[in-house]
């Protein structure tokens, strides 16, 4: 009954974990910035890479059109078309390589940052430990934490990547090709940044966080940074 009680006591409702870990972000804020930094820069290349899809994609849509026009008037090159259909497969592995290599950067980038930021709070989470919390609370402080950074980072990512690319695509092209984009599809894809960026933040915050809240308090307490 009266480790009920004491379990009672310690944990705290969501709502009181959350401002606990706005707190924590005010407080260090400098380290809250650089991990925000390697999520932004991830995500800022993930939708970097999105938008000059959907930008060759639109080139593409325009290009299929003046070759259909030209079947109509039978004045089609054939091997241009050929050359053009190995060009656009080329294109598409090539894509699908980047996307790949973007979230492997992400996730390491992000993985390196959470760690960094739980391993320095080592003593801090062996006094709140002294003070009787138990590691549910402290796992749940820092996974809340890392999804706000991971939101925070992602927005930032991918509306920074997002207009720098589309501003190199309409400086090259022409600030026409505005017009020519698919807006939906870009609209999903910058909410698959986000989903992207948050859950790879929170699962990249997962190990570091249940390895410190199952250390001892003495030994957390000992070590040194």
């Amino acid at each position: 009954m009266e480790k009920d009680r004491v379990q009672r006591q310690i944990s705290l409702p969501w709502k009181k974990a959350f401002e606990i870990s706005m707190l924590n972000v005010r407080l260090r804020l400098g380290r809250a910035a650089i991990t925000a930094a390697g999520i932004l820069l991830g995500i800022a290349f993930l939708m970097s890479v999105f938008v000059s899809t959907q930008a060759q994609a639109a080139l593409q849509r325009e290009h299929d059109q003046e070759i259909q026009k030209a079947i109509q008037q039978g004045t089609a090159d054939t091997k241009t078309m050929g050359s053009n259909t190995r060009q656009k497969a080329s294109d598409q592995a090539r894509v699908i390589w980047l996307v790949v290599m973007s979230l492997l950067v992400s996730g390491v980038g992000i993985t390196n940052s959470m760690l960094m930021s739980v391993t320095e709070r080592f003593r801090e989470i062996g006094t709140m430990k002294c003070l009787g919390a138990l590691d549910q609370f402290i796992v749940r402080l820092y996974l809340i934490e890392s999804s706000l950074l991971g939101m925070l980072g992602s927005v930032a990512g991918a509306l920074l990547g997002g207009s720098v690319m589309l501003l190199v695509w309409c400086l090259k092209e022409g600030f026409s090709l505005t017009s020519k984009l698919n807006w939906g599809t870009l609209g999903l894809n910058f909410a698959m940044a986000l989903v992207i960026g948050t859950v790879v933040t929170l699962l990249a915050a997962i190990p570091p966080s249940v390895r410190a809240a199952k250390m001892p308090p003495a030994a957390a307490l000992r070590t040194e940074i």
